[in-house]
């Protein structure tokens, strides 16, 4: 596995190298310290399985710098933002942009690994306190309303809701007892539903629509 650290603080950067190491397995870092270094390695390294990113790094603004690589990385490549700002428009708007998750720099070693681990899988991981104040309103304006959910079969609602709590497919499939690629079809008709162009959005409008825990009796029918 190929992961692109992108940070302009050395010491934040060897840090983060021995955490990673406890991922175990073969593991391959590479480095880049603004956000023209980081376009360039992702331009020269075309096998990168992973991107973490800090947002205040020089020689862009950030947005464009995240829209950029975006651009570049194919859509498998997940980019996870690691910043010290716990500024939640920033992060609503990384999220708009595409990133497929958000670690604070003030996380634990362990939340930080079980963070990659959950990316790594295919789901989502976005601060606990983010998606409280997504369910309460409170974190930059919906992203969806109850007539668009009100359009998704009850399986589909099972299916965000798991979704909500930043699930892999695969997870998801083994809770719902279903085929990994139904729940894609699934997954796929939700982002459509709710207008949405990526299950990072998803995890904050069912945390907005307060679905994030879903009737433990329907689960498996």
């Amino acid at each position: 596995m190929k992961i692109l650290i992108a940070d302009d603080h050395e010491l934040f950067r060897d840090g983060l190298r021995h955490v990673l190491d406890q991922l175990g397995g073969p593991l391959t870092i590479v480095e880049a310290s603004d956000f023209q270094q980081a376009i360039e390695t992702v331009e020269r390294e075309t096998d990168i399985d992973i991107v973490l990113l800090d947002l205040s790094m020089p020689g862009m603004v950030w947005n464009d710098g995240l829209q950029r690589l975006k651009e570049l990385l194919p859509e498998r490549v997940p980019i996870i933002i690691l910043s010290a700002s716990d500024d939640r428009r920033h992060v609503l708007q990384a999220v708009n942009l595409g990133a497929a998750g958000f670690i604070p720099k003030t996380s634990s070693s362990r939340v930080m690994l079980s963070a990659l681990k959950l990316v790594l899988s295919g789901g989502v991981y976005l601060p606990p306190a983010l998606l409280e104040q997504a369910s309460h309103g409170e974190a930059g304006g919906p992203m969806a309303n109850e007539n668009a959910v009100s359009f998704l079969t009850p399986r589909q609602r099972e299916v965000l809701a798991l979704l909500g709590q930043g699930k892999s497919n695969k997870e998801i499939a083994r809770v719902l007892q279903l085929a990994e690629g139904t729940v894609k079809l699934h997954v796929t008709a939700i982002l459509k539903a709710l207008n949405v162009n990526n299950r990072t959005r998803a995890v904050v409008a069912a945390s907005q629509l307060g679905l994030t825990t879903p009737d433990a009796s329907q689960l498996g029918r």
